[in-house]
This record gives structure tokens, sequence and C-alpha cells, in this order.
């Protein structure tokens, strides 16, 4: 298990850091630009579920590894989570989507297809570019001494934040605030229970007690923060965006600092 430590440290630091660039970097930023309304439903149960699932991971890591077992419990519960995300979605839309069906009837299907076409298109250049960025940024850490943990919580973090990114702050100058949050929290939820899931289920490896000690507190105290910012305002203001951003930019200073200290 020593020996696959390197290999557990970049996978959870990746998944800390994501989380908490998502949330302060890419959730700060959009809010700058356009505060970010939060309706009823996101507030009830989408972003309460994101904190309760950032929990999750403290029983499955404290003892310093990731079983297949463990793995696979995280993927059913992501599985689970997606069926009833599904079931209500598909529920709620019930009503509307016949009224449309009325209205639409006797048109084409070709812009739905050049819909789905962009879609694929854009999320392909999103993930080479990221992709990218993440290769070029690991090797100038490597050279500048940084510890996987730290490439993880840092430089990988934010290359695969990139793609949460540009999605927001497009969303955010165009005004379509529930795409913006959704990503953030959906990227989160994904981020813990898939990804973290499907490696220890794939590979169960070991981590250095910093990753479930200091840095794990700290996702959570920003998913926290973000979480009272959102239901004390239904909203996260500029105000709400400077501080994440502020958070974030103390978050880094943290990691450099430690990494230096080393």
């Amino acid at each position: 298990m020593p020996a696959l430590r390197g290999v557990g440290d970049v996978a959870i630091g990746n998944v800390y850091g994501s989380n908490v660039a998502n949330l302060a970097l890419v959730g700060g930023l959009s809010a700058l630009i356009r505060p970010v309304p939060i309706n009823k439903r996101v507030l009830r149960r989408e972003i309460p579920v994101m904190l309760l699932v950032a929990l999750l991971l403290w029983p499955a890591l404290q003892d310093l590894q990731l079983s297949r077992s463990e793995g696979a419990a995280l993927l059913a519960v992501f599985a689970v989570l997606v069926l009833l995300t599904v079931y209500m979605a598909r529920r709620e839309a019930e009503p509307v989507n016949s009224s449309r069906a009325a209205s639409n009837r006797g048109h084409g299907t070709g812009p739905a297809k050049k819909s789905v076409l962009l879609v694929v298109i854009g999320l392909v250049g999103l993930a080479l570019g990221a992709d990218m960025s993440v290769q070029g940024a690991v090797f100038i850490g490597e050279q500048i001494g940084l510890s996987n943990a730290v490439i993880g919580l840092t430089i990988i973090a934010v290359g695969t934040s990139l793609p949460e990114l540009v999605t927001c702050v497009v969303a955010a100058v165009k005004g379509q605030h529930d795409i913006s949050i959704g990503n953030l929290v959906g990227s989160n939820v994904f981020n813990t229970l898939l990804v973290v899931g499907a490696a220890g289920a794939i590979r169960p490896f070991g981590l250095s007690q910093r990753l479930v000690g200091l840095d794990y507190w700290i996702m959570i105290m920003v998913s926290a923060g973000f979480v009272l910012m959102a239901i004390g305002g239904r909203r996260i203001s500029r105000v709400d965006g400077a501080l994440l951003l502020c958070g974030y930019l103390g978050y880094m200073v943290y990691l450099l600092a430690y990494t230096a200290g080393m």
C-alpha cells in the first residue's frame, strides 16, 4: 500500500482541490461578473446533498486508505443519486414537456440534432484543452519540487476545473444562473463520488496524513461556507464572490507555504 501512496495523493488531492476551486474560484468569479440567484429546489436538495456527499469521504478515508469495497460503496451512492435526480427532474418537467410537445408538433428535429452536436464538440474541446493544460502544469510543478499532494491540490485541480470555469463564466455573462450553480454543485458531487469511487474500485490506494487532516477540513469549510452564503441570501452576491476569491487565494498561499516549509 505505501507504494501506491503517491497515486492516492494525486487522485484525492485533485478531488479536494477541484472541489475548492469550483466553489471558491469559479463560483467567486461568476458572482463577481453577475450575482447568482439560486432557486428553492437547488437550495432544498442539491446544495445540501453536495455537503453531505463531501462528509461521506471522512469514514472512507480516515484510515489513510481507500479499499475496493469503499470505492464500490461510493459508486453505489452516486448511481442512486443519479437515478433519483433523473426521476424527480422528469416528474417535475412532465407538464411543461406535454405543452411543448403539443406546440412543437410538425417541427423538424434539425435544431435539436445541431444542439447535441455543438454540445459534444464543446465538451471534447474543453476536455482536450484542460488535459493539455494539466500535462504542462504538472511538468512545471515537478520541476519546481512540488509534492504529489500539492500538485493534485493546486495545478491539476485548477486544470480539471477549467471546463467549469469556462461554462460558468459564459453562463454568468448570459444570465443563465441555473446552469452556473448546477454545474458547480454537480461537478463536486461527481468528483467526490464517481471519481474517488472509480479510482478506489479499480485500484485501492493509500494516502498521506495531510489529506485526511487539514486539507480535507478546508474542503468541508469551503463547501459549508458556500452553502451558508446560498441559504442566507438565496444567491451568491458580488460580496460573497469576493470573499470566495480571497479565500481561494489564501488557500493557495497556505499550500505553497506548506510546500516551502517541507
